[in-house]
Formats: structure tokens, sequence, C-alpha cells
């Protein structure tokens, strides 16, 4: 028998769901406070947060608590393993598009001329992990939005499935989700959706590791305006892809890899297939492709 547990949070919905009803409310309650800990720690939007302090040191090295210290070498970790094309340094070209507060205060705003700035790169910042000191260079802004969910969601699924050993648990933030402990005998049933407003498109099964979908279709304020940057560019990716799905050995694995294939565009099933990472692309006209493992959908006559 399986527990859930809903609610709002982050501009996104959260969903919690243990085999084990008697631990739901424990669970739930690590999770939130974990959720606190990494917006105190690595929220944009936030004045007091440590991220925000960090972006306006201006070039001065800066000692951050381990919950940063940890999302800024997992960002930077994504940046290596995609040759930047999943980026931190894109939190000026996401400003410049309008993305300067939380998503759900954007919907009523007018978007203004969009305009392209050059993202310097993961490269020129320097991170001190051992000892916790990062330097952001002047002009420099950095976003972990790309990441720092993803990592929550693995760090909240492992967390609640070590305090009751024997439990299995999912953790589904907004599309970014995590598996941690025994699974049910057919798996954990995940509904993938190009637009989740309208219902799931698929149904498939996991057991371990995490899912992740990055998608233009919900998050935007506007034409051409979402929240997936190019790196190359400066501006929102105009990508042949409007949704990409994929299964990964955890949920940043999977977010990152979701994230570079919507940037990449053309060349996503390709590096996706190369990479071994079952996926399922949605294209802008709707049509839909698998790539890996991932199953197929039935067809209409």
């Amino acid at each position: 028998m399986t527990a859930s547990r809903t609610w709002t949070a982050w501009s996104c919905t959260v969903r919690l769901t243990v085999d084990d009803p008697a631990v739901l409310g424990a669970a739930c309650g690590e999770l939130k406070t974990l959720m606190d800990r990494v917006d105190k720690a690595a929220s944009r939007f936030r004045p007091d947060s440590e991220l925000t302090r960090l972006n306006e040191r201006g070039g001065r090295p800066t000692r951050v608590g381990p919950a940063l210290n940890e999302a800024i070498a997992v960002a930077l970790r994504a940046a290596r393993l995609t040759d930047g094309i999943v980026d931190p340094t894109v939190g000026e070209a996401l400003i410049l598009a309008g993305y300067d507060r939380d998503f759900a205060q954007l919907s009523t705003r007018q978007a203004g001329p969009l305009r392209a700035v050059r993202v310097p790169g993961w490269k020129v910042v320097r991170h001190d992990a051992a000892n916790g000191i990062v330097t952001v260079p002047p002009g420099v802004r950095l976003d972990l939005g790309a990441s720092a969910k993803a990592l929550l969601a693995d760090r909240a699924a492992a967390a609640a499935a070590a305090a009751c050993p024997g439990c299995g648990v999912l953790v589904n933030l907004g599309g970014d989700i995590a598996v941690a402990g025994p699974a049910p005998a057919t798996g954990w049933a995940v509904g993938v959706a190009d637009d989740h407003r309208a219902g799931a498109d698929q149904t498939i099964t996991i057991s371990d590791g995490g899912l992740a979908t990055s998608s233009t279709t919900v998050r935007r304020w506007g034409p051409g305006r979402h929240h997936i940057i190019d790196p190359r560019t400066g501006i929102p990716a105009g990508s042949c892809w409007r949704t990409v799905s994929v299964a990964a050995a955890s949920c940043v694995d999977a977010n990152t890899a979701a994230t570079a294939a919507i940037v990449l565009g053309p060349v996503a099933q390709r590096w996706l297939a190369e990479h071994g990472l079952p996926a399922r692309l949605v294209a802008s006209n709707g049509t839909t492709v698998a790539v890996g493992d991932w199953p197929e959908e039935p067809r209409a006559a």
C-alpha cells in the first residue's frame, strides 16, 4: 500500500509517495525542511539567500554553506559533462529574458524586447569545493535552476529511505523525480506529459535512479520566452523539441540530459543515444520520438 501527499512550492507541484503510510508524515516533514534549506541557500529570487549574496560579491572569494557548496559542485559538473550546454552562468541572460522574479509573478507581466547577452561560461567560476570557497567574477550571475531542484529530489528520496529502512520512496518536484529504497514489485508508475496541465500522455515504470522532464511549453511568459537558455546565443533556446523526458541513474543526471537535449536541438537524439540514456522527445509539431530503451507509444490506427 502506498500513500502520497501533494502540495505547491517553488511555483511547481510537489508530490511525495511512500510505500509505508505510517512514515508519510515524517517523510513530508523531512522534505519540507530540505526544501527550505536549499531555498535559503540557492534561490536566485530571495534577497537573503546565499546565492544572491555570492552573485553580489563581485569577484571576491566567498565561503558558502554545505547546501550551496554541493549545489554549485553539481551545476559545474553538469556543465563539464555537457561541454557547457547546461551552464550555471546564465543568470544575467535569464534576467534580460524577463525571468527576474519567481515564475508565479511573471504570468501577468508584459515581456519587453528580447536582448541577448554573452554567457561567460562555467569555467570562469572558481570553486574550492573542499573548503567551500567560491569566486564569481564581477558581472557574472549564477543560476542553479537547471540542477538544484533535481539534486534536492535525489537527496530527499535518499534521506527518507535511510530514515525508514525497507521503505520505498518517490519524490516528484515539478517533474524532477527521484526514487530510493525498494521499489514496488511492478516498479513506480510515472505519468509523462508534454503539458502536465492536460494530464499524462504515457505511463512508464521506474525502479531506481531518476527521471526528469524539461519543457518549453509551461514555463513561458511571452513569445519565445522560456527558462531554458542556450549559452551559445544568450537567449532562450529555439529548439525543435518542446519537451524532453529522460531516465538516468539519478534525477540530477536525468535533468542535466533533458535540459541539454532541448538546447542541442536536432542532434539531441544522437547525443542521448551515445550516452545510453532512454528518452522521450516531443517535437514542436507534437510528434514524439523514443530513444534507447524508452517504450514506444501506441499509434492511432
